[in-house]
Parts: C-alpha cells; structure tokens; sequence
C-alpha cells in the first residue's frame, strides 16, 4: 500500500483546474472583464505602495499599515489571476503539480496575513483615537514592525503546514479540480489517504484565524465609538468617524465574504457558492480596497489644495499690496 501511495505521487504531475465556468462562449467575456479588474487592482494596489513610500505627508503609521494592506491584496491577486487569465485562452487547463503547491503555498500566506493586518489597523485607530497623547510612542516603528512581521511570520508557518500536509498525502490518480485555482477544500477531495487530519488542522485555524482577528476589531471599534461619544465637538466626532470609515468598509467587505463561504451550512455548501465566493475575495476586493482607501486621501488632497491656493493668493495680495 505504500507503495502505491508512492507511486501515485509520482505519477500525478499536473492537475486540470475547472475554471469558473464551462461554457465557451462565455470564456472571452470573462477574460476581457476579470484581465480589467485585475489591471485596475494591480495599477491600484502598485500606486498605493509607491504613494504611502514616497510622499512624505503620508509617512504614518496608518499609512504604513495601509501600505503592507496593498503588498498583500497585490500578493494574493497576483498568486491566482495570471494563472487564471491564461486558462481563459488555453485549451486545456493544466497547471503543473509544483506550481499547484506554490499557489496554494502563497495564498494561504496573503489571506491570512490580511486579517492580522486589518487587526492591527483596527488597534492603530484605537490608539490615534482614544490616546492620541501617547499616539507617537506607543506606535512607535519598531511597534509597527512587530505588528506587521508577526502576522507574516505566523501566516508562513502555518501556510507551510497546510501545503506540505496536503502534498505528501497521496493522491487517487483523480486530478480535476473543481475550481479556478488551488485551493485546499477542492485538493481534499483527490486524496486517497485519510483527510482528517488535514482537515481539523484547516477547521480549528480556521475558527482560530477568523475569531482573533475579527475580535481584534470588534474590541478597538467598540472602544473607538465610546471614545467618539464622550466627545463634546461635533467637528471632533465626524473627523474621529472619518478616519475610521474606509478601514472599516474594507473590514465588512472581507468578513462578510469570508464567513459567507466558511460558515454557511454544510448542506448549502456547494463548490459553486465558493466560486463566486472566491472571485469576490482573491479579485474584487483587491481591486475595491484602494478605491475605498483613496476616497478619502482625495479628500485631504482637496483639503490640502484649497489650503495652499489659499496661501498663495496670500503671497500674491502681500507683493501687490
């Protein structure tokens, strides 16, 4: 038995993705619709790094924090779309064992790194909000490393032990995989071997992943929104609610997603409702979170325009005068 085990490891070398639909004539329409939200994402999330580095107005902890937020949905958008795009146009969906591993390896590395970096935005307002006196010690950028290398660090070890306990189990000789890419659940079902483990292992991080960090948020939020009670200035109040909004629209948009496909009940499961599921996370949501984040730094650009052409009609009216 254990050699047949072996020898269906070696015998199996690439796997055939189903893709998202099967219907040919819609094949064109997909490719053109997901090649734009992919190009908006990767132009979005790429300007976000490259304006959170450069300009030196945005060189806060916020920012810093927004700027790995980006890295991230670039990450986890890159590890499936190109792969995807090209099943579009190719005539067989194949992809290489190897490379199956890399994928599921890296996604699982950037999902959930997302939640621990959302959970520590979440704390970065908090701190900003309800003690704005200690704001600059307490997220100092040695606090802001801590919080932002943790999440990788965890997030590496645990994407690693998921990966290689799937891929040295044995596989049947069955390689179609009922999805757009490699995730874990659909390579579960190709196993001969037993998925117990694996599969407790997946469950109770799982609940781990999504109950930590969700708490994380509800905690900072709740003591956010008593803060933001106690204040007496109206103004005080819509500045404290304005800082948190794009952070919190992105932290509904995800959760929702998320406990949709992972919480829903075992007889509505279907690999269809996680199709739709997973386009929505790995794709849309990498494209929305910088629009969302950019409304409001548009926002302080207005802010920061009006306020230096008022000074310049200052200067014009002080050489004329």
């Amino acid at each position: 038995m254990t050699w047949m085990n072996r020898q269906n490891l070696t015998v199996l070398t690439e796997f055939i993705l189903m893709g998202i639909t099967d219907h040919p004539e819609l094949q064109a329409l997909f490719f053109g619709l997901f090649l734009i939200i992919y190009t908006v994402s990767v132009v979005g999330n790429l300007g976000m790094i490259i304006l959170t580095k450069v300009d030196s107005r945005l060189q806060t902890p916020m920012y810093f924090f927004l700027r790995h937020l980006a890295f991230i949905d670039l990450g986890y958008s890159s590890a499936v779309a190109p792969k995807m795009l090209v099943n579009f146009v190719a005539d067989q969906n194949t992809i290489p064992y190897n490379w199956c591993a890399t994928q599921l390896a890296f996604f699982i590395l950037f999902i959930i790194s997302e939640l621990f970096i959302l959970s520590a935005m979440a704390y970065d307002r908090y701190v900003a909000i309800c003690n704005p006196l200690l704001y600059t010690i307490v997220m100092s950028q040695r606090a802001c490393w801590v919080l932002v290398a943790i999440p990788y660090v965890y997030s590496s070890c645990l994407s690693l032990i998921i990966t290689i306990k799937i891929f040295m189990a044995s596989f049947c000789g069955h390689n179609v995989i009922r999805h757009f890419y490699c995730d874990n659940l659909p390579l579960l079902t190709l196993l001969c071997s037993s998925t117990r483990d694996i599969e407790l292992i997946i469950l109770i991080f799982s609940a781990f992943n999504l109950i930590s960090s969700l708490l994380i948020v509800l905690v900072s939020y709740i003591l956010i929104l008593m803060a933001i009670l106690r204040m007496n200035s109206t103004e005080g109040r819509h500045k404290a609610f304005s800082t948190c909004g794009s952070h919190l629209t992105v932290v509904v948009v995800l959760y929702v997603t998320l406990f949709f496909m992972y919480v829903q009940p075992k007889s509505s499961h279907s690999f269809d409702t996680d199709k739709i599921a997973s386009i929505f996370y790995t794709l849309i949501i990498p494209m929305l979170n910088p629009m969302i984040y950019s409304l409001r730094n548009k926002e302080l650009e207005e802010q920061n325009v009006k306020y230096s052409g008022q000074r310049m009609w200052e200067k014009l009216c002080n050489i004329f005068s």
